[in-house]
C-alpha cells in the first residue's frame, strides 16, 4: 500500500483486520469476512502496527512469548517460538533486555517478531521501516523479502517511501485520501520502462 501520510493506509489495514467495523463496502482476508470473522482472521494473520505496542516492564522474549500465548499457544511452545522469532529478526543479543530500552530499529524488529510468533499465513505491516536509519531500513526490507520469498508468507505492507516499495513489492496499490488511485505490478512497470 503506497501513499502519502494520511492517505488511508493504516485505516484500510484496520478495516481488513476487523479492528474497525464501521466502514462502507466489504473486506475479506483468506476468504473470511472482516466484520463477521474477526477472531479467526486474527488467528491466521500477523499484524505489526505503526505505533509502538510494547507491554510495560517486559523483556523482548517475555513480550513475544506472551503474545504467542494470547493466540492459544502453550507457554512452552510460545517461549520456543519467541526465541526463534527474535533470533530471526536479529535480536538474539537483546532477548532479556527491557523493551523500553530499545532503539527505534530494535522496537520495529521486536514488533515484527511479535507478529510472527504464531506462524501466521499473512502478515500486515504498517509502515514497518518508519524512523529507522538507512542500514536498518535495508536490513528490514531484506527480512520482508526473505519472509515472502523463502518462507512463503504473504506480506501486505504500507509505506509512503517509493524506493522501499520499489525494492521489495511485487504488487502496488496507490491510496490517496481514502481512495484507490491505481494498482499495478512492479514487473509490468519495469517492463514498460525498459
Amino acid at each position: 500500500l503506497l501513499g502519502p501520510n494520511g492517505a488511508g493506509k493504516s485505516t484500510l489495514l484496520q478495516c481488513v483486520l476487523g479492528l474497525l467495523r464501521d466502514f462502507s463496502g466489504t473486506a475479506t482476508v483468506l476468504g473470511l469476512d472482516a466484520r463477521r470473522d474477526r477472531l479467526e482472521i486474527r488467528r491466521r494473520v500477523g499484524y505489526m502496527p505503526e505505533s509502538d505496542s510494547l507491554l510495560p516492564n517486559m523483556t523482548a522474549v517475555t513480550s513475544v512469548r506472551y503474545l504467542g500465548q494470547l493466540t492459544g499457544m502453550s507457554r512452552r511452545h510460545a517461549l520456543r517460538r519467541a526465541h526463534e522469532c527474535l533470533h530471526y529478526v536479529g535480536l538474539t543479543d537483546a532477548l532479556y533486555r527491557p523493551a523500553e530500552e530499545f532503539s527505534t530499529g530494535m522496537r520495529q524488529r521486536l514488533k515484527l517478531a511479535q507478529s510472527l510468533v504464531h506462524d501466521p499465513d499473512v502478515l500486515f505491516l504498517d509502515e514497518p521501516v518508519s524512523g529507522m536509519d538507512p542500514q536498518g531500513r535495508i536490513d528490514f526490507l531484506d527480512l520482508i523479502e526473505d519472509l515472502a520469498g523463502k518462507h512463503g508468507k504473504h506480506v501486505v505492507w504500507s509505506s509512503h517511501m517509493l524506493p522501499d516499495v520499489q525494492k521489495v513489492a511485487q504488487q502496488v496499490l496507490i491510496l490517496d485520501k481514502g481512495r484507490l488511485k491505481g494498482s499495478f505490478r512492479l514487473q509490468d512497470l519495469h517492463g514498460a520502462t525498459g
